[in-house]
């Protein structure tokens, strides 16, 4: 049987990747988790103002993020991504011009 390893705010399998909250807020650590990010990368985007939603909570002021806005925050991406958003197909674009641009020869 997985050993199961308790965070605080969430249990973790390490040998399955399962991962099941407890709470409606996870710390950096179980958000990159949930992300399959590591905590480095959130870290960074937090600083450059990037990636999901997140503020501080608690005396202390930990990082944390609402599980409900990062699975938006995934849903946002997927929207973004011409891979799953027709839309944005650059394929389907219809071709344009360059301004001033004859095509005289």
């Amino acid at each position: 049987m997985p050993e199961i390893v308790t965070l605080p705010s969430a249990r973790y399998s390490a040998s399955s990747d399962f991962f099941a909250v407890d709470r409606a807020f996870l710390g950096v650590r179980e958000a990159a988790a949930y992300l399959g990010l590591s905590p480095r990368t959130l870290y960074v985007w937090r600083h450059r103002r990037q990636g999901p939603p997140s503020f501080r909570l608690g005396a202390r002021g930990r990082v944390t993020y609402r599980l409900d806005a990062l699975d938006a925050w995934i849903r946002e991406q997927e929207q973004a991504d011409s891979r799953s958003n027709p839309a944005l197909d650059p394929v389907s674009a219809a071709p344009q011009r360059r301004a001033g641009y004859s095509a005289t020869a």
